[in-house]
């Protein structure tokens, strides 16, 4: 079975090939994703990590979780499943908006 790892503090430079890079070391990689900003492109300083091995991918959790990839310490653990979103958003409140005149 697959596992899923978050990796936080990653160099604003890193792309998709670098991640899968450092983590090809320490074995299969099924995919490798750094998140981007959807406006700029620019890396957001995170991204997931799948391994298609649990052992393979517990091993590269405990051997990079406080290493330096371009002089930043990467944070690096079992992905959490993502939580369902509430509220309403970024709406107006049903103001109407715009200017009124009486």
């Amino acid at each position: 079975m697959s596992k899923r790892i978050y990796v936080g503090g990653l160099p604003f430079s890193a792309n998709d090939t670098q991640l899968s890079a450092v983590f090809s070391a320490y074995g299969s990689v099924t995919s490798a994703k750094v998140i981007t900003d959807k406006f700029s492109g620019q890396s957001r300083g995170f991204g997931f990590v799948e391994m298609s091995n649990d052992e393979e991918a517990t091993t590269a959790i405990e051997k990079l979780n406080g290493s330096d990839m371009e002089g930043r310490k990467l944070t690096v653990n079992e992905a959490r499943p993502m939580e369902a979103r509430t509220g309403a958003g970024g709406g107006r409140g049903g103001s109407g908006g715009g200017f009124n005149r009486w």
